[in-house]
């Protein structure tokens, strides 16, 4: 069976970099499985080799805020700034936080 890349399931790849502790988003491309998507992010993604662990995902399984849903998702939160990081004390023995 034939297919073109239109056809194909969208994924998109997330790279972690040598000196970051978190995977960012770093594009989309078009894949038959994981696997591909994850050679193929290897191949266009890695090509300096700046990371050090990738990770591709179906951008079906991916549910995103919408723009209009911002005050009833973000704005709740400004009213308890207890949750704010500056009024905790991290104990130099925890690290990276």
């Amino acid at each position: 069976m034939s297919t073109s890349n239109n056809e194909w399931p969208l994924w998109e790849v997330f790279i972690r970099s040598k000196q970051g502790l978190e995977h960012k988003h770093c594009g989309s491309l078009h894949a038959t499985d994981a696997q591909q998507a994850l050679q193929m992010a290897r191949d266009v993604y890695t090509r300096r080799q700046e990371g050090v662990s990738l990770w591709v995902v179906p951008s079906a399984a991916i549910t995103a805020s919408q723009p209009e849903d911002k005050p009833e998702m973000f704005e709740p939160a400004s009213d308890k700034i207890y949750r704010h990081p500056s009024f905790y004390e991290i104990p130099d023995e925890v690290g990276h936080m």
